[in-house]
C-alpha cells in the first residue's frame, strides 16, 4: 500500500504565500518549516498560481514548481508534495492509496460553482485509473455557512444550480455543495473539518476577518 501524508498548516507556521503582504525571506522560512514537518525537500514542492477557476492539471517531477492559472493539481509521482493555499476557501485534498494518486484543490466560491472537485475526481478516475470506492477526500478548515454571507445574486445562482438547501438565510454552504458534487461521481469517503476560519478562533488565516491576511495551506504527498 502506498503511504500518504498530509498536513494543514496554521498561523503558527506562518504565511505561505508570496502574494500576501510579506517578505520573501519570511515565506521561505515558513515553507521550510512545513517541509520539515512533512519531511520533504522544499525545492520539490509543486503549488499553483490560483485564479479561482477550474483548471486541473496532472503534474510530475518534470513539471514546473509553480503551475500557472490553475486551481487543482494531481500526481501519481512518488515524493512529489502538492500544496494548495487558502484563507477561507476550502483546501481539498484527494488520495487513492491503491493507485497511488493524490490531488490538492483550491475550492473557493467560483471554483466550487465551476465544479472543480468533480473535475478533479473525474480526472483521477478517467485518466489515472482510480476507483471511486478508493478515493478519499479531506476538506481542511475553511469558512462555513455560519459566516459565509453572499449577495442576493449569488444566492440565486446557488439555488438554481445546486438547490435551496445550500442557502441558509443570506449564507451559503460551500462544503455541502462540494460534498454533493463528489457524491454525484460516486465518492463516499469524505471528511470535512468543522473549523470555520472566520469565527472559530482557531489559528487559521481568514480573508473575511482581515483582507491583508496571509495564507495557510493543505499539503499532501505519497511515497
Amino acid at each position: 500500500m502506498n503511504q500518504v501524508k498530509y498536513y494543514f498548516s496554521t498561523t503558527e507556521d506562518g504565511n505561505l504565500s508570496y502574494l500576501a503582504d510579506d517578505l520573501k525571506q519570511n515565506v521561505d522560512k515558513n515553507r521550510q518549516t512545513v517541509a520539515n514537518i512533512m519531511e520533504y525537500k522544499d525545492e520539490d514542492l509543486v503549488y499553483m498560481n490560483q485564479v479561482h477557476g477550474n483548471n486541473v492539471q496532472i503534474v510530475d517531477k518534470n513539471s514546473p514548481k509553480i503551475i500557472e492559472n490553475c486551481d487543482g493539481i494531481i500526481t501519481k509521482e512518488k515524493n512529489l508534495p502538492l500544496m494548495v493555499m487558502v484563507a477561507d476557501c476550502i483546501p481539498i485534498l484527494f488520495f487513492d492509496e491503491i493507485q497511488g494518486v493524490i490531488a490538492a484543490v483550491h475550492a473557493g466560491r467560483n471554483s466550487t460553482f465551476l465544479k472543480i472537485a468533480q473535475i478533479t475526481a473525474n480526472k483521477m478516475i478517467n485518466e489515472l485509473g482510480c476507483n471511486t470506492n478508493n478515493i478519499k477526500v479531506i476538506f481542511g478548515p475553511s469558512i462555513h455557512s455560519c459566516c459565509y454571507e453572499v449577495s442576493d445574486e449569488l444566492l440565486a445562482i446557488v439555488k438554481t444550480s445546486f438547490g435551496e438547501k445550500f442557502c441558509i438565510g443570506k449564507n451559503i454552504d460551500l462544503q455541502g455543495i462540494n460534498i454533493k458534487l463528489l457524491e454525484e461521481v460516486g465518492i463516499r469517503h469524505i471528511n470535512v473539518s468543522n473549523i470555520c476560519t472566520k469565527c472559530s478562533h482557531e489559528p487559521y488565516f481568514s480573508f473575511r476577518k482581515n483582507s491583508k491576511t496571509g495564507r495557510f495551506a493543505g499539503v499532501i504527498s505519497i511515497s
